[in-house]
C-alpha cells in the first residue's frame, strides 16, 4: 500500500485534477477573465472536508499567477496583482513552502486576512484577484487580539479586491467570532456578479461510501451501524494507551500518523507543556512554535504530541487517532452523541455572542463542527477512543 509521507505535495499545483476540479479551474479562470474590469465580483467554492478544495484553489492560483507574470501581451490577466489569503497559520506555512518550489509563485503571494486588509488600508491599493482558502475561518466581528478593528473580514476583502474567490464549508465554523452561515454569505452576493460551484467527491478518506457516511454521521452526533470495509482501517478502543501504541506502530511503518483530540483538556499559551491523561495514557498537547517552518502535521516530532482542530484543519494524515473528550457523552435516550459545552476547554471559541440568536445551540454546533474536522483527517485509517465510558461502550458495539 503506497501511503503519503508529506502533506506538501498534496496541494502542489502540479497535481493532476479530477474532472470536476478541472471544470472548476476553468470556471474560475473564465469568471476572472469576464470580470477583471469590474469593480467587484464574488465566486464561491463550496464542499465538505476532503473534497479537494485547497488542491484546486492552489492550482487555480498557479494558473492565474503564471498568466499574470507571463510575457503574453494581449492576455487579459497579464500584470494583475493577485493574492491567496488564509486565516490559518499552519496552512499559510504549507502554501509558502509550496510557493518556494514553483517558478511563478512567491511566498509574498500568501497572507493572513487581517494583514492583507491592514496593508491595503495603509497603502490605499486594491488587489485584482484574491483567493480565500478556509473562508469559514474569516472573522465576522471585530477582534482586537488579532488587530482587526472592522466588522467582517470578507466585507473588507471585497473592499480591497476587485474579484474574490472563496472556499467555504459551514460545517467547519469553529468560533463565534467566525460565525458564518449560508445566509450571511448569501448577503455578500447582492449587488455584484457572483457564481457558485459545489465539490462533492471525497478525495481524502480512502474508504467505501458506507464508511464515509458512518464518519460523516458521527461528526454530526449520529451513531450508525459500523460497516465492514477492507479498504479502510476503522478501530474503536477501550484503552487510549493501546490506541496510541498502535498509532505509533503505523507511524513507524507508513509515516504521517498523528493523535488528535477534541478541545476538552486544559491548555494555556504560557510556554509550559499541558497534558492529556486518560487512564495509563499521558501525552502533551501540541506545542505552539510559530517560528517552525514545517506545519505541525509534517513535523516528525509531533507523533509525541496530541493535535487540536487548530493544528490539523486543512491537512491530511495517513492514519488519525482521535480522542473524544469530556464534552461528548452518550445520550442514551436519543441513542446519539450528546454535547456538554461547559466541558469544552476552548473558551475563546464562545467569545463574542452578540447577534447569535441561540448561543447554547450554537456552542453545540461549534463543538460538533470541530469533531467533524478531526474525524475526517485520516486517508487510510481512523482509531477512536471516547472519554465517556457509556459512549465508549456504545461505539464498541456499533
Amino acid at each position: 500500500m503506497a501511503l503519503d509521507n508529506a502533506a506538501t505535495h498534496k496541494l502542489s499545483p502540479e497535481l493532476a485534477l479530477s474532472g470536476p476540479q478541472t471544470e472548476l479551474l476553468h470556471r474560475v479562470v473564465s469568471f476572472c477573465e469576464r470580470h477583471q474590469a469590474d469593480d467587484s465580483a464574488l465566486f464561491v467554492i463550496e464542499g465538505a472536508a476532503g473534497t479537494g478544495k485547497s488542491v484546486v484553489l492552489n492550482a487555480i492560483f498557479n494558473t492565474l499567477q503564471t498568466r499574470a507574470r507571463s510575457g503574453v501581451a494581449d492576455d487579459p490577466l497579464r500584470g494583475l496583482r493577485n493574492m491567496v489569503i488564509v486565516n490559518h497559520p499552519e496552512m499559510l506555512k504549507l502554501y509558502r513552502n509550496i510557493a518556494a518550489t514553483m517558478p511563478n509563485l512567491r511566498k509574498s503571494d500568501y497572507e493572513r486576512p487581517t494583514t492583507f486588509i491592514n496593508k491595503s488600508a495603509k497603502t490605499g491599493k486594491r488587489a485584482d484577484i484574491v483567493l480565500v482558502d478556509e473562508a469559514h475561518l474569516l472573522l465576522t466581528r471585530p477582534d482586537r487580539y488579532n488587530h482587526f478593528a472592522q466588522q467582517n473580514h470578507l466585507e473588507e476583502i471585497l473592499r480591497w479586491a476587485r474579484i474574490v474567490v472563496v472556499v467555504f464549508d459551514p460545517l467547519q465554523v469553529l468560533k463565534f467570532k467566525s460565525h458564518w452561515s449560508t445566509d450571511l454569505l448569501e448577503s455578500f452576493r447582492k449587488g455584484r456578479p457572483s457564481e457558485t460551484f459545489h465539490l462533492d467527491t471525497q478525495f481524502r478518506v480512502s474508504a467505501s461510501p458506507a464508511t464515509c457516511s458512518w464518519i460523516d454521521a458521527l461528526g454530526q452526533g449520529e451513531i450508525l451501524p459500523r460497516p465492514e470495509d477492507p479498504s479502510f482501517d476503522l478501530r474503536i478502543y477501550d484503552d487510549c494507551a493501546k490506541l496510541y501504541a498502535d498509532l505509533c506502530a503505523c507511524n513507524s511503518k507508513y509515516g504521517l500518523c498523528r493523535l488528535l483530540s477534541t478541545y476538552d483538556y486544559p491548555y494555556t499559551l504560557n510556554g509550559e507543556d499541558h497534558f492529556i491523561t486518560e487512564g495509563d495514557f499521558r501525552l502533551r498537547w501540541d506545542r505552539s512554535l510559530p517560528s517552525e517552518k514545517l506545519p505541525w502535521a509534517e513535523r516528525p516530532d509531533t507523533i509525541d504530541e496530541v493535535g487540536s482542530v487548530y493544528t490539523i484543519q486543512g491537512f491530511d494524515l495517513n492514519y488519525a487517532g482521535v480522542i473524544l473528550g469530556p464534552s461528548l457523552f452518550y445520550d442514551a435516550k436519543n441513542d446519539r452523541i450528546g454535547v456538554r459545552p461547559e466541558r469544552y476547554e476552548d473558551s475563546a471559541a464562545f467569545q463574542g455572542r452578540d447577534g447569535i440568536a441561540t448561543p447554547e445551540e450554537a456552542k453545540k454546533r461549534v463543538i460538533l463542527n470541530a469533531l467533524n474536522v478531526i474525524l475526517t483527517r485520516g486517508i487510510h485509517g481512523l482509531f477512536l477512543y471516547a472519554h465517556d465510558p457509556a459512549l465508549r461502550e456504545r461505539l464498541l458495539r456499533t
